[in-house]
């Protein structure tokens, strides 16, 4: 019997030691994946790394299950295949007959697809309430299906849109409904082997409205309860609805009683009442820390109400997409070359930081953060919790905000990455943005500052006047302990005043 480790680990390295793989094409990565039958897939890594860090990943051999109660497998890969560079799998395509999104497609450009908005838009509304924004400008579409969580945001939407997912394997591809790959807490029906490599949504016909929404302990957390609707309405008659529900049961689940209550029958709102009060019925929820069963029963019967009515509003109006861009975190490596290194050696990658040229030697478990503060010396990212919640190490990589702490620094070959030290000009004078947060007193201790200031850099490229709830929201994942959100507000308002873009 394994014996469970009771001292915490460091979260600011991967302590234990794994192999490498970058392959150039989906056929080699599936290729990968059979000749290290114990490997994981790395795509966006917000999940995985964190867990290899807290050691709950999962277990380098399947004939070695190890588990805690309540847990994930307990165990950590001997190799990880990296997926995130390959070429043609992160896009969005729409078409008359639907849509398709690469299983790679960061969050983040969900959250800001106008195709999405505009055909599917409570997938777009379960992105843009996804976590922080630099985890869903990291985080992919494919690994929150795989990753098998019941509070997975964009799979209650995913499953009322009937979303079929493409499944790439070594017997050849197959479709499955991504309802059907839920199997329970972390787990989901894919076979040894097997990738998801897209997912199909079929275009809508006749009037259609859908709407996600979520209750959560803050903006950038898990779901205590979250609900998506999708309604067909043929004048005041509701067609046919899809009500599921998320972080209620063993998996995302459907409220089918619910759904065939509204099926055939007039719109009004003691029916809604009376089906939100059904969904509520056909939970499984639990006790956690993030909520109580009880009150998650409670909580679910408005949040279904409220969707459906939203959802029903929405199959007459036009849905406005949300600001922003989409993003492109990918490594500058050429696809043309892959990457296999053991565990105990190391291999020379290249990266162009703040505008210079470095070539450094990294082992498969050395992350960016330790290597910027340690290899570069550019101490300006922080140091702050390690497993992507505090945003204190916040650093650029191809354009977007990244968490240093749970990126790979050999996934980052030939990337362009930029640190705060990189916001002032050679001269050394400050951008607008960092003089804005000294006027306004923004800064407070300054620990949290930095990844601060990479963000709101970021939103103002991004949208050159927001408001101060896209502000707040855009830095939903950054902490600041000493509470100066509204300085740090007022500062990013006065950039934007004065054109702050240099």
């Amino acid at each position: 019997m394994t014996e469970h480790r009771h001292d915490m680990p460091n979260s600011h390295i991967l302590a234990h030691r794994f192999g490498y793989i970058r392959p150039s094409s989906l056929p080699s990565a599936i290729t990968a994946l059979q000749e290290h039958p114990g490997a994981a897939i790395l795509a966006g890594g917000t999940n995985l790394l964190v867990d290899m860090k807290l050691e709950r990943a999962a277990p380098a051999s399947p004939s070695e299950p190890r588990e805690l109660p309540g847990q994930l497998p307990f165990g950590q890969p001997a190799v990880l295949v990296d997926i995130s560079g390959l070429p043609g799998l992160s896009e969005i395509e729409s078409t008359e007959s639907g849509t398709t999104i690469g299983a790679p497609t960061p969050i983040r450009n969900l959250a800001v697809s106008e195709a999405l908005w505009h055909d599917h838009s409570c997938l777009a509304e379960s992105a843009a309430a996804f976590g922080s924004t630099q985890v869903a400008m990291m985080g992919t579409l494919g690994g929150n299906i795989a990753n098998g969580s019941p509070a997975s945001d964009t799979v209650p939407a995913l499953v009322v849109l009937g979303a079929v997912a493409t499944i790439v394997g070594p017997s050849g591809e197959r479709t499955a409904l991504v309802a059907d790959l839920l199997e329970g807490p972390g787990k989901v029906a894919l076979q040894p082997g097997e990738i998801l490599s897209k997912v199909r949504l079929s275009a809508a016909e006749g009037r259609v409205g859908s709407a996600f929404l979520k209750l959560s302990r803050v903006k950038a957390d898990l779901a205590k309860v979250s609900v998506a609707v999708r309604l067909v309405r043929d004048g005041e008659t509701i067609v046919s609805a899809r009500i599921a529900l998320g972080s209620v049961g063993p998996t995302v689940i459907r409220a089918k009683k619910a759904s065939a209550m509204l099926a055939g029958k007039p719109f009004s709102k003691d029916l809604i009442l009376n089906a939100a009060r059904m969904a509520a019925s056909e939970m499984q929820p639990i006790d956690d820390v993030r909520s109580t069963a009880d009150y998650r029963r409670k909580a679910a019967i408005a949040l279904v109400h409220d969707a459906c009515v939203l959802a029903w509003s929405r199959t007459s109006e036009e849905v406005k997409p949300s600001r922003g861009r989409t993003v492109d975190r990918r490594s500058a490596s050429p696809a043309g070359q892959p990457l296999v290194v053991p565990p105990d050696q190391t291999a020379r990658i290249t990266l162009r930081v703040n505008g210079v040229g470095h070539e450094l030697d990294v082992a498969p478990n050395e992350l960016l953060l330790n290597v910027l503060r340690e290899r570069l010396e550019l101490t300006g990212s922080k140091y702050g919790c390690g497993i992507g919640e505090c945003a204190a190490c916040t650093v650029w990589m191809n354009g977007a905000p990244v968490l240093a702490c749970l990126v790979l620094a050999i996934s980052a070959d030939g990337a362009e990455i930029r640190t705060v030290e990189g916001l002032a000009a050679p001269d050394g004078t400050l951008d607008p943005l960092q003089e804005a947060f000294i006027e306004e007193n923004a800064f407070q201790c300054g620990y949290c500052t930095p990844g601060m200031l990479m963000m709101t850099k970021k939103l103002l490229e991004e949208i050159g006047d927001p408001t101060e709830d896209e502000i707040r929201d855009y830095l939903k994942g950054n902490h600041c302990r000493c509470t100066g959100y509204a300085s740090v507000v007022r500062a990013v308002i006065s950039a934007a005043k004065k054109g702050g873009q240099r």
